[in-house]
C-alpha cells in the first residue's frame, strides 16, 4: 500500500449567509465530523478507474486523454473527473492514470456539500501522485473552478471554503467578494444538528441556475443606477426602493441584501460573545426570508424550522444549503436531546409520512492529507 494516497475533506453546514457566496457577501459555515475519504493509486498506463461506495453499480473507467462529460447513473464521476480537468489546467495533474476510490460517512443530497468534500479529497489525493502541494486557499480555488466550469454549477465560494479552512469547535467566515477566510469560535455548549427531509437536493438540475441568474439580473439593473455597485450584495435597500426592480429580481434582491445584514450582525455578535438568542433569531429570519423572499424553500423544509422554534433548547433554525429540499439546520443548546430530535422527526411523520434522517454534527477540521488507511476511513457518528 506504499504507492497509495490517501485524504479526506469533511462537509459542511451553512450556517448563515444564504446564497450569497455568489452575490459578493459574507458567509458563516461549519466543517463537521462527516468526511469523504479518497484513495489515490498511481499506474503505469494513461486509464483511470473511479469508484464510489455511493454508487458502486457505476464504476467509471476512461483515460487521461479522455475526460468528457458523463450523464445518467455516471454523472457523480463528473466531481472527481472535473477535479482532474482542473489539475491539468493549472499544470498540477498526475502524469499517468490513478484508481480512485471514495467513501463517506455524509448523508448525500441533503445539503451538506457532499460534492465539495468529493473535490476537496480528490484534490489533495492526486496532488500526492506527482509530488504537488496547494495551499487551503488556492485549493478551495481549484475546486470551486471545478464544479463551476467542469460540472456546470455556478456556486461560489462557500463550500469549498469551509471545507478547506474549517476548525474544530470553530465557524468559517469568508469574505465571498475579496475571497479572504478566517475563523470564529462557535459559542460553547452549542450543537449542530441537521434534519434532512429526504428530499432529493441535485443542484444543476434545480432551480439554483435560475437563482443565480436572477441575483445577476437584478445586479445589472441595479447598476443603470449606481454604476459602481460591485455586487448584489453591496446594494443598500434605498437602492433596491428607488430602482423599482421587477418580480421577482426584488424579492430575490432584497433576500441577499438583508441576508447580507444579518450575516454583518452575527459576526459582531460572535466576536462579542453577545447573546446566543439574538444569534439565533437571526437564523430564523433568514428561514423566512427564504421562504418568502428567496423561494427556495419547500414544505417540508418550512415545518421543520416552525416545529423547532416552538423547543425552548433550539436557538435558531433555517434551511441550510441551496433549498429546493435538502436539510435544516437546528443550532441548540447542548441540553437538546435525542428525544427532543426524535419529537420533531414524529410530528413531521405525522405530516408527511416518513421520518426526517438526523445528525449531530461538531465544528470540525477541515481537508487533510491523511498517511495511512486507518486515518482514511470515515468517523464513527
Amino acid at each position: 500500500m506504499q504507492d497509495c494516497y490517501s485524504a479526506e475533506a469533511p462537509g459542511r453546514i451553512e450556517f448563515l449567509g444564504n446564497h450569497i457566496d455568489y452575490n459578493g457577501g459574507k458567509v458563516l459555515g461549519a466543517a463537521i465530523n462527516g468526511v469523504v475519504c479518497a484513495l489515490a493509486k498511481p499506474r503505469k498506463d494513461l486509464t483511470i478507474r473511479l469508484f464510489s461506495e455511493s454508487f458502486e453499480n457505476d464504476v467509471v473507467e476512461t483515460s487521461l486523454n479522455d475526460l468528457s462529460f458523463r450523464k445518467g447513473s455516471e454523472f457523480w464521476a463528473n466531481y472527481p473527473l472535473g477535479v482532474l480537468w482542473s489539475l491539468q489546467e493549472a499544470t498540477l495533474a498526475p502524469p499517468s492514470g490513478f484508481e480512485l476510490i471514495l467513501t463517506t460517512d455524509l448523508p448525500l443530497a441533503a445539503g451538506l456539500s457532499s460534492s465539495a468534500a468529493v473535490e476537496l479529497a480528490t484534490a489533495l489525493a492526486l496532488l500526492q501522485l506527482n509530488g504537488n502541494e496547494l495551499g487551503k486557499s488556492d485549493l478551495a480555488r481549484l475546486c470551486r473552478r471545478a464544479e463551476n466550469q467542469f460540472v456546470g454549477l455556478p456556486c461560489g465560494i462557500l463550500d469549498q471554503g469551509v471545507s478547506a479552512h474549517g476548525e474544530k469547535d470553530h465557524l468559517v467566515l469568508i469574505d465571498c467578494e475579496k475571497e479572504n477566510f478566517s475563523t470564529l469560535p462557535l459559542p460553547k455548549d452549542t450543537c449542530l444538528w441537521i434534519f434532512d427531509t429526504g428530499i432529493k437536493h441535485d443542484l444543476v438540475d434545480s432551480l439554483y441556475a435560475t437563482r443565480h441568474s436572477e441575483c445577476k439580473q437584478a445586479l445589472e439593473l441595479l447598476k443603470k443606477k449606481e454604476p459602481d455597485l460591485t455586487c448584489l450584495a453591496a446594494a443598500s435597500e434605498g437602492l433596491l426602493t428607488s430602482a423599482n426592480l421587477p418580480e421577482p429580481l426584488s424579492k430575490r434582491a432584497l433576500h441577499v441584501v438583508k441576508e447580507k445584514t444579518r450575516v454583518d450582525r452575527a459576526i459582531e455578535l460572535l466576536k462579542d460573545d453577545a447573546s446566543r438568542k439574538e444569534i439565533g433569531e437571526l437564523l430564523f429570519a433568514s428561514h423566512d426570508s427564504s421562504r418568502e423572499q428567496f423561494e427556495n424553500s419547500c414544505p417540508e423544509l418550512d415545518f421543520l424550522v416552525d416545529d423547532l422554534r416552538k423547543c425552548p433548547s433550539v436557538l435558531g433554525a433555517r434551511l441550510t444549503g441551496g433549498g429546493f429540499g435538502g436539510a435544516v439546520l437546528a443550532w441548540t443548546h447542548h441540553a437538546f436531546s435525542q428525544t427532543d430530535a426524535k419529537a420533531t422527526a414524529t410530528a413531521f411523520r405525522k405530516t408527511f409520512g416518513k421520518h426526517p434522517k438526523v445528525h449531530r454534527f461538531e465544528a470540525s477540521r477541515g481537508a487533510r492529507i491523511t498517511t495511512t488507511l486507518g486515518e482514511a476511513g470515515p468517523p464513527s457518528l
